[in-house]
């Protein structure tokens, strides 16, 4: 199946690199338009620009921290600036890091929540304003919310709280024919794959024995944000190689 959008928009937020970079390239090979959100590094977004245009997509690069809301306002200013609308939205920004229940503190609670839960709020607040009718939003999360790995109860916890978002937005956002999914990948190929013991467990899950790449949990954002994809809403969609969470 060849996923189209052409003549649409997408925002995909913290896409400078990893899974985020995959899914605006992705996204910008099916013929979208893609505004690239990055919030410190301007020369690793401008690098995912010049990948896109040197293969003939468009797209722009645009600063701006999804954990304030001024900046969130801006950023939805800047992508209907630069191409008049906005059609998809895929809110992947996010930080991890691992420590001990015991001993985090209330600071790393507040580090990690501010970016994965609250920003996900606010991304998809301004897209369920903004968005055009007939549009598609979806959240990237982890498949880490359905294991007890030690170490990641914030992470996996303030994602949680994002994934319990995208049911009721759908339900709200129906009227309008805008579908809202969450995608959850599993072990997957990127910067943040911390050693090669957790890319082995992570391969030992896999029927396929062994992790998977970002392009293939692009894909799949590809798929539930095109037209083919539509009738699919309020789901999570699980893109971790059939590891069993």
């Amino acid at each position: 199946m060849t996923v189209s959008l052409n003549g649409k928009v997408a925002l995909v937020t913290g896409s400078s690199r990893g899974i985020g970079r995959a899914i605006a390239e992705r996204l910008a090979a099916a013929g979208a338009s893609v505004v690239v959100n990055y919030t410190q590094s301007a020369s690793a977004a401008e690098e995912v620009v010049h990948a896109i245009l040197a293969k003939g997509g468009k797209a722009v690069a645009v600063q701006g921290d999804v954990s304030h809301a001024s900046e969130v306002a801006r950023l939805f200013d800047e992508v209907e600036r630069a191409f008049g609308q906005l059609d998809i939205v895929v809110a992947n920004a996010a930080i991890f890091f691992t420590k001990p229940l015991a001993e985090s503190t209330e600071e790393d609670f507040d580090r990690m929540f501010k970016v994965n839960a609250k920003g996900v709020f606010l991304t998809l607040q301004h897209a369920a304003n903004r968005i055009k009718e007939g549009g598609s939003i979806a959240v990237v999360s982890t498949g880490a919310t359905r294991m007890n790995m030690a170490g990641t109860a914030l992470y996996t916890a303030s994602k949680g709280a994002a994934e319990q978002l995208v049911p009721t937005l759908a339900r709200e956002l129906g009227p309008r024919n805008i579908n809202v999914n969450t995608v959850s990948p599993g072990f997957t190929e990127t910067d943040m794959m911390p050693n090669d013991e957790v890319r082995a467990y992570g391969a030992s899950l896999s029927p396929f024995s062994r992790i998977g790449s970002a392009a293939e949990v692009a894909a799949v954002v590809a798929f539930v944000t095109s037209p083919d994809g539509h009738w699919v809403t309020a789901q999570n969609v699980q893109a971790g190689g059939g590891v069993a969470f």
